[in-house]
């Protein structure tokens, strides 16, 4: 970030998203590093990864969450090698901006392989609110095509419960609300798309 005349986006909009999705898109077939994204978020949706493993004892509305979670993926088989290079944390901190354009995107450290329509998730969670209902729609449009509906459930699981261990690990409960329901909606949208 110190070699990068820009800031961190301080809201997302419409034309940032869209440039998003472009670079994404040059993610395709650019699968460099070792790390399976893909296979780790089918863990963690299908409940076999340990990270996660203790969000349903948090409370009654997590559990039921988790259990939503964990019934949309129950049936999904592990996915086939994805060869997209996968960034794993596109988030607005992470993406710099000069004059409204997108110039880098930083911290890669946790970059891997998998699909690109984890970082097409990741972004779609960070968009949840206006002006940005139709760019969640082209999000999850876009996810559809590249992961199908399946695919997109597991990347959504995923989302979710991540989103869920961080303030609960870190003892940020005032969050918790505020994540499950950004989850059920993410849900609802997806089940819409169906």
């Amino acid at each position: 970030m110190d070699f990068v005349d820009a800031a961190p986006v301080q809201e997302l909009t419409p034309s940032i998203v869209d440039q998003l999705m472009e670079i994404i898109e040059l993610q395709a077939g650019q699968a460099s590093e070792h790390h399976d994204h893909w296979s780790y978020a089918w863990r963690v949706a299908t409940g076999q990864e340990l990270a996660v493993a203790g969000l349903s004892g948090y409370s009654s509305v997590v559990s039921a969450l988790v259990e939503r979670l964990r019934l949309m993926c129950a049936d999904v088989v592990p996915p086939r090698e994805a060869p997209d290079m996968v960034h794993a944390d596109l988030n607005p901190s992470n993406v710099l901006v000069r004059d409204g354009a997108v110039v880098a995107v930083v911290d890669i450290g946790n970059a891997g392989s998998g699909t690109r329509a984890t970082d097409l998730t990741t972004l779609q969670w960070h968009t949840f609110q206006d002006p940005l209902d139709g760019v969640r729609r082209r999000l999850w449009t876009r996810i559809l095509v590249v992961v199908g509906w399946e695919g997109a459930a597991v990347l959504a699981a995923t989302q979710i419960l991540l989103q869920l261990e961080w303030p609960i690990r870190l003892g940020r409960h005032d969050v918790v609300a505020g994540v499950v329901e950004r989850g059920h909606r993410a849900l609802d949208e997806l089940n819409a798309l169906r």
